[in-house]
């Protein structure tokens, strides 16, 4: 774990600092080891840490690589997905990429362009401008981008962020484009073999991108990556981090207090862990005095209701709107609301009964209703919602986002 010898931070609006990230450490030195030989699929539910990790490969490079990172959730086409990378390398690596350059006159152009000494324009604009027909021409520029790399000196690996929203972009975009770019991809991905590549990608997403593939008939162009996902905070974290934060703040608590944000947060989010903990610091300055296990309480009914967690929680309803299709969106919205308004969660056969209410017009077969559904399940369990507390019996994964789940939409 790294813990600075000053008081660290709360992150509760970006990732969290390489040098303040706590417990992923034996996670990072698995993943180095992987890229060894290997590209990566990195799954994660938004909020939970997995850029902070991306962020910290970046800013602690091993094993000789050169490290980009780049988040794609708002590109909708293979040349801007190549154009954005050599932006990022242009911005992070500028020595490399002049390397890089020599002889590509695409690239040397848009280095060069200047009027007495001052640059026109971005990078990324003056590459766009050297080739008119740059989006016909994207496979072009991957290739050489790629076959550049390969012919340095050193290894190279590209973190791609969002990478299922790109898809999903692509897909509204260009549906016939999708399949094509996906082959393209995994094709480079495979030749050379990756042991033997100068370049290594690691992928990452908050929506499940197998999911996301298989409903197009596509989740084949994605198995050469070695699917990680990232691990859950253990309760003994959760509790660690809580009792690091405060006493580092010379906060006075009972010994409860971690043990019941723990219980209450449920599946650790660690955005929520972040903002729960900072509100007990805020409380414990206006209070003074002792914290207290009904405080712990306090607390989280608060950030239900404040202005701060509004945005964060409020994307867990929306990207349902987003990324589900019909039926399946409709069907979370009814599954969600009904396992906010029980107390401790709900058998798998009274969720089905909700879903066959809903959907039996719409899906006549009974073999058709149950594959949806299990899809359905599948999906909320990937993407953080629920979680089986025990055989065949379900619950919100956050205990937070269950809380406000019921006061907002049940």
């Amino acid at each position: 774990m790294n813990v600075k010898s000053v008081v660290p931070e709360f992150y509760t609006g970006s990732p969290v600092d390489s040098d303040d990230l706590m417990f992923r450490d034996d996670f990072i030195c698995d993943l180095w080891d992987l890229l060894q030989t290997k590209h990566i699929l990195l799954t994660a539910p938004r909020r939970t840490g997995k850029t902070s990790v991306m962020d910290h490969l970046r800013d602690h490079p091993q094993n000789g690589f050169i490290v980009v990172y780049q988040n794609v959730q708002d590109l909708s086409h293979p040349a801007d997905f190549f154009l954005t990378i050599l932006d990022t390398f242009q911005e992070e690596h500028p020595q490399f990429i002049a390397t890089l350059a020599k002889g590509w006159k695409l690239v040397t152009q848009a280095l060069e362009k200047k009027v007495e000494g001052i640059e026109i324009g971005t990078f990324k604009v003056r590459l766009r401008e050297s080739d008119p027909d740059w989006r016909q021409n994207w496979r072009q520029h991957g290739e050489q981008l790629l076959g550049r790399i390969r012919k340095q000196a050193g290894k190279v690996l590209i973190i791609v962020d969002e990478f299922p929203d790109m898809l999903l972009n692509l897909k509204k975009e260009n549906p016939e484009l999708l399949r094509e770019f996906l082959a393209w991809f995994r094709a480079q991905r495979m030749n050379p073999h990756p042991s033997r590549d100068m370049v290594r990608w690691l992928i990452g997403g908050s929506v499940n991108l197998s999911g996301t593939l298989d409903a197009v008939g596509m989740v084949d162009l994605i198995n050469d990556l070695e699917d990680i996902q990232l691990p859950v905070l253990k309760s003994n974290q959760v509790k660690d981090f809580v009792g690091l934060m405060l006493s580092a703040r010379k906060v006075a608590f009972t010994a409860e207090v971690p043990e019941i944000l723990n219980d209450l947060l449920g599946r650790p989010i660690p955005l929520f862990m972040q903002m729960a903990t900072q509100e007990l610091y805020r409380l414990w300055k206006h209070l003074s005095r002792e914290l207290t296990a009904a405080d712990v309480d306090a607390v989280l009914e608060h950030l239900v209701t404040s202005t701060a967690a509004r945005d964060k929680l409020q994307h867990y309803f929306s990207r349902i709107g987003k990324h589900y299709e019909e039926p399946r969106r409709s069907a979370a919205y009814v599954v969600l609301t009904k396992l906010s308004l029980s107390k401790c969660g709900l058998d798998r056969k009274a969720l089905f009964a909700e879903f066959e209410n809903l959907l039996h017009g719409q899906i006549p077969s009974p073999h058709d209703r149950q594959r949806q559904f299990n899809q359905l399940m599948r999906d909320l369990e990937n993407d953080f919602y629920v979680i089986e507390i025990r055989k065949n019996r379900y619950d919100f994964a956050s205990g937070l986002i269950k809380m406000w789940w019921r006061k907002y939409y049940a």
